[in-house]
């Protein structure tokens, strides 16, 4: 059945589909959380939030997102030695969805914080090891595993534009209401539980397919299928397996100054739009959590273009763009989106109480646009750059290691963006994006060191 699904085709493994599925749904349930979280956090208590002030809850949310990166460490190493990839993504899967059901069911922060260490636990067994199993179906050297990791990185935000469209029509319109007192109640449970219900979906379709279309494929522990493999026991990495891996941890290093930029979309951009940016549409004002589907749109759109890109140039004679240009490139965009800003800030201030004139909502649009172009040059890319490069031995572990770039990137995260309460967003997107040019540049100069390094064999 392995080789089958390993068959190096033209036709990608319909294994892929399923995951690209699974992913899609975890997305959705993950995200619904996301584009609300600042807000179930500030909104006041009575109108169903929690009535915390923005500093203390934007601190909150990079803390939230950063434990949700970092537990992938622990998932991909327990994962690689005792359960093995198909039971460990049900496990987690699983978890999250209780995870979304208890914030649903109570309305208090002892209730959140269980909610989100459920979800923060079951994270940690679901995403680096469904990204591992998309690698193992493809055989090592693979030409269409670029392409791969971006269709199933569609998967990714198909699930992240649906997700705040449907949590923010529930929580800002459907269930949103105003009494005779005029107190605004929002309906923030509701699309708590509607998180929960897709990560069931997922995980149903998950279960039901995974034997026809996956097959033995991640069923054994990486580390156990390879030792019995060689009838003996883990030898210690070689000189070319350790270049390997110190490479990805160096890229990790870069690409936690990425995703530090990258996630103020959760936090101080919530926060920017919601108070200084005009939503107001022909009359209709735009939900502040549907910002949030800006960046999983343009990903939709762009994703095949680049997709058919990268497979055009991987089979020209000159080969396609070395893996680590890409990732330089899309740093340096990420640093231009966030000086498209800057304008905008002059404009409206800081000051909430004090607004000369709110932002056109195109400027976080076009802001969203060159994140996103940089997130498809960097992140996708990345995952199949684990999945090539990593030791077959670390190789759950090594995409956890991956993962926790965003775990320190969204700490981080969260501390820029509360310091926007001080400092103002001003000084906060200028040296966010100041940082990410000159980091892109670095990381273009010693793109050829790198490469030699993962070429180690």
């Amino acid at each position: 059945m392995e080789e089958t699904l390993q068959n190096n085709t033209k036709k990608h493994p319909k294994g892929l589909y399923l995951l690209f599925f699974t992913e899609l749904w975890e997305r959705y349930s993950y995200y619904g959380m996301r584009s609300l979280l600042v807000l179930y956090l500030t909104i006041a208590y009575v109108s169903g939030g929690l009535g915390m002030d923005d500093a203390t809850a934007l601190r909150i949310y990079g803390l939230y997102t950063g434990l949700v990166y970092f537990t992938p460490l622990i998932g991909g190493y327990l994962t690689d030695r005792f359960i093995g990839l198909q039971r460990a993504i049900t496990i987690g899967g699983i978890t999250m969805a209780c995870g979304d059901f208890t914030v649903f069911a109570t309305h208090s922060t002892t209730g959140l914080y269980i909610g989100l260490l459920l979800l923060i636990i079951g994270n940690g067994f679901f995403k680096p090891n469904i990204s591992t199993l998309v690698g193992e179906l493809y055989p090592k050297n693979d030409k269409r595993k670029d392409a791969a990791f971006t269709i199933f990185y569609m998967g990714i935000n198909i699930g992240a534009f649906f997700a705040p469209l449907i949590a923010g029509f529930l929580a800002e319109t459907l269930f949103f209401s105003k009494d005779a007192n005029g107190i605004e109640h929002w309906g923030f449970q509701w699309a708590f539980l509607a998180s929960s219900i897709g990560m069931l979906i997922g995980q149903i379709i998950y279960s039901s397919l995974g034997k026809k279309y996956l097959g033995d494929i991640g069923k054994k522990p990486l580390r156990q299928g390879l030792e019995k493999e060689s009838k003996a026991p883990a030898q210690p990495l070689t000189p070319a397996e350790k270049k390997r891996t110190w490479a990805i941890i160096i890229i990790t290093c870069f690409v936690v100054f990425f995703w530090a930029g990258f996630e103020q979309a959760g936090s101080s951009f919530t926060l920017y739009t919601q108070k200084f940016v005009d939503r107001n549409v022909f009359g209709f004002r735009v939900p502040v959590s549907w910002f949030q589907s800006i960046n999983p749109v343009f990903i939709i759109i762009l994703a095949p273009i680049l997709s058919a890109i990268w497979s055009k140039l991987s089979n020209s004679k000159r080969g396609d763009i070395k893996m680590t240009t890409k990732m330089g490139i899309g740093m340096i965009l990420l640093g231009i989106g966030f000086l498209v800003l800057i304008p905008a800030v002059l404009q409206t201030g800081s000051d909430e109480s004090n607004i000369p004139v709110k932002a056109n909502l195109l400027f976080i649009v076009f802001t969203y646009f060159l994140h996103t172009l940089g997130e498809l040059f960097l992140s996708p890319v990345g995952l199949s750059l684990v999945s090539k490069v990593s030791p077959v031995k670390l190789a759950s572990l090594l995409m956890g290691v991956w993962l926790f770039s965003s775990s320190v990137a969204n700490f981080v995260a969260g501390q820029l963006a509360a310091l926007t309460e001080s400092l103002g967003y001003l000084e906060i997107f200028l040296v966010i994006g100041a940082a990410a040019i000159v980091l892109g540049l670095v990381l273009l100069s010693i793109s050829r060191k790198l490469v030699a390094m993962m070429e180690s064999r």
